[in-house]
């Protein structure tokens, strides 16, 4: 029988579910109520709501003769719940009693962290370590609190403490514990490269632990580095390295998972659906249960008002909800919440149809079930807002943030309509003004509150609002007005009038896709919506498609080692690369319109920060429509500054000051004042003032542009039924109203900020940017190394070379070719060279160490075998040395860079999703 130690040690373990086992048995022999709390903290970690609030309950009542240990375990029951304050009341007596009890110290360590007292944390983190150095938790805690202080140093000394003391409890651990641990540590150490802005550190790493791990473990990292990526604004590097796992792993409904969920986040509804469709189609060729792909595609169909196909999505959840049978792997509680789910979403349908009547029985039978569940609480407040029972849906809020704040104060955030009663706002005011651990989600009802003051014409109390909104979300981001105008200058530099001229040949004279762009709520929504409407043109919405292969072109230049970036490799992009991205995205393109409108003949991508992009889009579609969007430039700042964007990305940061929007609008302008140097008359602009005062006629103006004939539906834009998801869903489901245009006339004497970054004198460093004379050196060099030319080969890789001479994979294929030619000595230094641009390249490692052994420097060979077995970055199993080194080309660049070299590594097949059917059938 455990007894309380080991079950305490279970706790350490993060042995969750021994623990309810064995805590329950326990009790059952023992009657120890000093367990209660473990029993407790038991289900709280499980997620057994009910059942934790039973036990903690029972532990309540016994309080009085709980001893030390066990009340410090309660506390971390009231920890896991978030209940601060309670937890804090047993913790710090606690420590009065024995100052150097290391687990009190360490949770009321993580309630300090969650104060924000971080400092304070961070000693009570170090003084529990020096006094229990082998809780492995406190160690992960302490390095995860350091990151969080942007004291990476310290995180990393932490985490290796960490790895130590885990190492030493090897043998003392079942060896899944040991692997639990070791996974975390090692996600970890991705998020502290992360931080670093190791990024090519963090993505060999994870190249070579694929070869290392199953597809399940790998993926784990996998989303966890895409989430890190995500959480540090960094969008499109995120959806990159997902698309470039499902080439290795087409199938794998976790990465297409968490791109849907990615596409969702970023506004890109389109992308979402088909992703979800996606994966019903997986599983139902996997046999495996579809029910919360159906309820996820519920959700978002229902949230963009596809009425038919959310009622559809959402009696396929209930049918085969219903239909499911306990097993193994589906025990009856995930059937009961996945039927709980199903319902859920048929009731969010009816509400959304304005069936409000049926919506709340259905709401009202799921919460008989599950009282706390939290899907229907929210539905149902969100209702009771539309239905004007302002009352009610507090309530239901309430009993949200009872449960969890941060989902609470969403809901009020996304109820999305307003009380006139001051009442009300004072309530919304106060719940605003909780400390709480959310501080992006009280900016957001801040945000509302600006809105709601402006409907209410009181106008400095909602700019008041806005501005206390901005100030606050601005803590979470990473803007820099000044990085952005040296990007803005590099683009102009790259991207310049003799580029292409230089690259005549480059391009594909598609006319299928139309970009939409211009500053974020300028009208970009608007004009899609118009267009839209005909029955040629496909509003695909707000597509990252662009940045995603901007994004690839960068990871392709860190893999080689070039030291370049975008934009100042584009001149390296050769006509049969440049082809291959363009027909990728053409292909993805025409997969957006299939299940909805698959005759149209032009698709519209109407990202708003593609405006940076133009150069780019004209290198790979010479003939693509592009319509800019312009607007009174006071007005496009108010509208921004206004906007809770809830700091989805860094692209969007510069919206939360007026200064820095004020810049922004200036680099906007500079950069479409180039673009349409570069291609005159071949850019259509469109500004807002004119279409709202002659709609007909800009419509007319537009559609001729684009190349089809007039209709007329397209002025009901309004009624056109298909998804929008930006900050102007609202705007666009209405007619054309003329309130919108000048709308600063009420916020002028708070514009100053606005004026001066606008007006401030555009400058910029000097741009330094290699060009090449023709693309290819790298790639040509490569086929003819291939194909045994290695003089064309030396010829090639040395003519970039001269031009970039610290290009890492250049200088390690020139290696490569004296080692055929033995001239071994200039070989070696080559490689060496190579390698300390990219010391991660574990092959060009290989090849080095081969290398020295068959020269006789044996005693280098051993050193550098050495430090590869020390690296951080795992190596494969070591694989014999190679004889023959003149004789043998294959086995100098087997598995290595010469193999991985391909131009249609470029072309976007290594970052895109292969081809699927995504039928429903």
């Amino acid at each position: 029988m455990p007894n309380i130690k080991a079950l305490r040690n279970l706790v350490d373990q993060q042995q969750f579910v021994a623990l309810k086992a064995n805590v329950q048995s326990y009790l059952s022999d023992t009657k120890d109520i000093q367990a209660l709390p473990l029993q407790a903290m038991a289900h709280a970690q499980l997620g057994e709501r009910a059942n934790c609030d039973a036990a903690l309950a029972q532990a309540v009542t016994q309080f009085d003769a709980l001893d030390l240990d066990a009340r410090v375990d309660l506390a971390g029951v009231y920890c896991l719940l978030a209940r601060l304050d309670e937890a804090i009341e047993l913790l710090e007596p606690a420590l009065i009693e024995q100052p150097n009890h290391a687990l009190a110290l360490a949770r009321l360590a993580w309630c300090r962290w969650q104060q924000g007292e971080t400092a304070t944390a961070r000693e009570l983190y170090q003084r529990s370590t020096d006094i229990a150095p082998n809780r492995l938790p406190v160690w992960s805690a302490l390095a995860k609190l350091s990151l969080v202080e942007q004291d990476t140093l310290v995180a990393q000394k932490s985490l290796d403490s960490a790895i130590v003391q885990l190492d030493q409890a090897k043998m003392k651990l079942p060896e899944n514990i040991f692997s639990l641990f070791r996974r975390q540590f090692n996600g970890l150490q991705l998020e502290i490269w992360v931080e670093t802005d190791e990024i090519a550190h963090a993505e060999e790493w994870l190249t070579a632990q694929r070869e290392l791990l199953s597809e399940g473990d790998w993926i784990v990292f996998v989303t966890g580095y895409t989430t890190l990526l995500a959480s540090k604004s960094h969008h499109a590097s995120a959806e990159e390295s997902l698309r470039e796992a499902l080439t290795h792993y087409p199938e794998n409904s976790a990465l297409i998972s968490q791109l849907a969920e990615l596409a969702q986040l970023q506004g890109r509804t389109p992308q979402t659906i088909h992703l979800l469709r996606r994966l019903i189609t997986l599983a139902k060729k996997a046999n495996e249960p579809q029910v919360a792909y159906w309820v996820r595609l519920a959700h978002i169909t229902c949230a963009h008002s596809l009425d038919e196909q959310a009622r559809k999505a959402a009696e396929t959840a209930i049918e085969q909800a219903e239909a499911m049978s306990e097993s193994e792997s589906t025990p009856a509680s995930m059937i009961t919440n996945l039927r709980l789910q199903a319902k859920n979403a048929m009731a969010a349908v009816e509400s959304q149809m304005q069936n409000y009547d049926i919506a709340e029985i259905l709401f009202n039978e799921v919460l008989e079930h599950n009282s706390n569940f939290m899907p229907a609480l929210r539905g149902l407040g969100q209702q009771q807002m539309q239905r004007g029972q302002v009352d009610a849906a507090i309530a239901l809020f309430e009993r949200i943030k009872a449960i969890d704040p941060v989902s609470g104060y969403t809901s009020l955030i996304n109820a999305r309509q307003f009380p006139k009663d001051s009442e009300t706002l004072e309530k919304l005011d106060k719940a605003a003004r909780i400390p709480s651990l959310e501080g992006s989600v009280r900016s957001g009802i801040l945000f509302q509150l600006a809105a709601a003051f402006e409907k209410r014409k009181d106008y400095d109390k909602a700019f008041a609002y806005a501005q206390e909104a901005n100030d606050l979300n601005k803590c979470f981001l990473h803007y820099n007005p000044k990085a952005h105008r040296q990007s803005c200058a590099r683009i102009r530099y790259a991207f310049s009038q003799s580029l292409y001229e230089h690259r005549k040949e480059c391009g594909v004279n598609s006319i299928l896709p139309v970009y939409v762009l211009g500053m974020p709520r300028s009208g970009t929504t608007l004009i899609e919506q118009i267009i839209a409407s005909h029955s040629q043109i496909f509003g695909a919405g707000e597509l990252g498609i662009i940045p995603s292969r901007i994004q690839g072109l960068k990871r392709w230049e860190r893999h080689v080692g070039s030291g370049r970036q975008y934009p100042d490799c584009v001149d390296d992009l050769t006509p049969y690369v440049v082809e291959g991205i363009a027909n990728e995205i053409l292909k993805e393109l025409q997969e957006y319109a299939a299940d909805t409108k698959p005759q149209a003949t032009y698709i519209v991508d109407k990202l708003p920060h593609n405006f940076e992009n133009i150069g780019f889009i004209k290198f790979l579609f010479p003939k693509a429509k592009i319509i800019s969007v312009r607007r009174d430039p006071r007005d496009i700042a108010l509208s921004n500054f206004f906007t809770d964007y809830q700091a989805k990305h860094s692209g969007m940061g510069f919206a939360y000051d007026l200064e820095t929007i004020g810049e922004q609008l200036a680099d906007h302008n500079l950069l479409m004042h180039h673009w349409k140097q570069v291609f005159p008359g071949e850019i259509l602009e469109i500004n807002y003032e004119d279409l709202v005062e002659d709609t007909e006629g800009i419509a007319r103006k537009m559609l001729d542009y684009i190349g089809v004939s007039w209709e007329p539906e397209v002025l009901a834009f309004n009624e056109l039924d298909r998804p929008v998801k930006t900050a102007s869903v609202w705007q666009v489901r209405q007619p054309i109203y003329k309130t919108s245009k000048a709308k600063w006339m009420r916020y002028q004497t708070h514009l100053a900020p606005l004026i001066a970054g606008t007006n401030r004198k555009l400058t910029w460093e000097p741009i330094e940017m290699i060009t090449l004379p023709e693309p290819g050196y790298l790639t040509d060099g490569v086929t003819l190394f291939k194909s045994g030319n290695l003089d064309g080969a030396e010829l090639s890789f040395k003519k970039m070379l001269h031009h970039n001479p610290e290009h890492a994979a250049c200088n390690y294929m020139v290696g490569l070719v004296y080692l055929n030619k033995s001239h071994m000595d200039e070989g070696i230094e080559l490689i060496d060279k190579a390698l300390k641009i990219c010391p991660w390249q574990k092959e060009w490692r290989e090849t080095l160490i081969n290398a020295y052994k068959a020269t006789g420097k044996t005693e280098k060979a051993a050193a550098l075998e050495i430090k590869s077995q020390q690296s951080s970055v795992p190596d494969e199993e070591s694989k014999n040395p190679f004889e023959g080194l003149g004789e043998n080309i294959d086995s100098l660049f087997s598995n290595n860079i010469a193999d991985e070299i391909d131009e249609r590594w470029l072309t976007g097949a290594a970052a895109d999703l292969p081809e699927q059917n995504l039928s429903d059938k």
